[in-house]
Parts: structure tokens; sequence; C-alpha cells
């Protein structure tokens, strides 16, 4: 974690100087795409739709370098702008959808379509039960199923108290467990 936290000092420093501003910016892509992208692809599901969401993140994070202030740390920050780009993301495709009259395949059989998912039938009942849950419980849910992340950072990411958080979280929980419980059926062939 120390290391994590030199390497964010280090790029904050080369971001704050118009110098070295490319630098600082490339060395940030360079440490965080992966994680982003995994984040994003928590959320909107498949690899073309977080490829697309990572890009645009990138785009708005070049932006508004010159809002970070410091305040929250470099990947709190970088983590809201993803997160919001993604949610973002995924009410333009439900409108869009709202609007063409398609019938979206299952998330379960676009995941099972997508060459770079790596999971089996079960796990994709779960990533589509993830997919029912309303967007603060979904993004809470994965945040600490996934990322193991402690509520105190998911606060710092999402704005919200801690209380509350593990309210979603429990109420996530509850739900995913019930439409399992729905679906172990589906998942057995």
């Amino acid at each position: 974690m120390a290391f994590a936290h030199t390497q964010d000092e280090r790029i904050v420093q080369l971001i704050s100087a118009p110098e070295t501003l490319e630098k600082g910016f490339e060395q940030m892509v360079h440490c965080y795409s992966r994680p982003l992208y995994w984040k994003i692809r928590g959320i909107v599901l498949n690899h073309e739709d977080a490829d697309d969401v990572l890009q645009n993140t990138w785009v708005k994070v070049w932006r508004n370098l010159n809002t970070f202030e410091g305040k929250s740390k470099l990947s709190t920050w970088l983590y809201r702008v993803a997160v919001n780009e993604a949610l973002d993301s995924l009410r333009r495709r439900k409108t869009q959808a709202q609007e063409l009259g398609d019938e979206p395949l299952s998330v379960a059989d676009q995941l099972i379509a997508d060459p770079l998912f790596d999971g089996d039938r079960t796990e994709a009942i779960l990533r589509e039960a993830i997919a029912t849950l309303p967007n603060v419980q979904r993004l809470v849910f994965n945040m600490r199923y996934y990322d193991n992340m402690k509520y105190s950072e998911i606060s710092q990411i999402l704005g919200t108290s801690e209380g509350a958080l593990k309210a979603s979280y429990h109420l996530a929980v509850k739900k995913v467990s019930e439409y399992i419980k729905q679906h172990e059926t589906v998942a057995e062939y």
C-alpha cells in the first residue's frame, strides 16, 4: 500500500506542473487503466462497453485534471469518474434500447457470448442477479464482494455514509440470494 501511496504522490506532483503534466497523465493511465477497466467492467459487464467507458473516463480525467484538488486520494477521484461514466453509459444504453424497442439479451446470455468472460453459467447467473439491483446497491455489492473494499473507501468514492452503504450491501446480498434461489434450476443445465 505504501508503494501505491508514494506512486500516487509522484503522479500528483507531475500533473500539478504544466511542464510535466503529460508525463504524469501517462503514468496515471499506465497505473490505473487495468483496475479502472475491471471496476467499469463490473458495472457495464461486457468488454466493448467497458473499453469505451474507460476511454471516455480518460478523456474526462484529462479535461478535468485542473479540478483535482488532492482532498481525496487520486485513486478515489479516478474511481468516482469511472463509476459515473459507467452509470451514464448504462443510462444511455437503456434509453437507446427503449427508443428502438429492442429486447436485449439477458445478462447471463450476454456474458456467456462474450469471449473474454471466463466464468461458467453459475457465475453468469450471479452477474445477472447483481445486474437486477438498483445502481447504488450494485456498486456497493461489487466493491465489497469482488473488490473487498472497506466501507470507508466506498463512502469516499460514492459520497455516501458508511451506515447507508452497510444497509445497501445487506439489501443487495438478500436480493442476490433470492434471485439465485429462483434461478437455481436454470444454472444446473
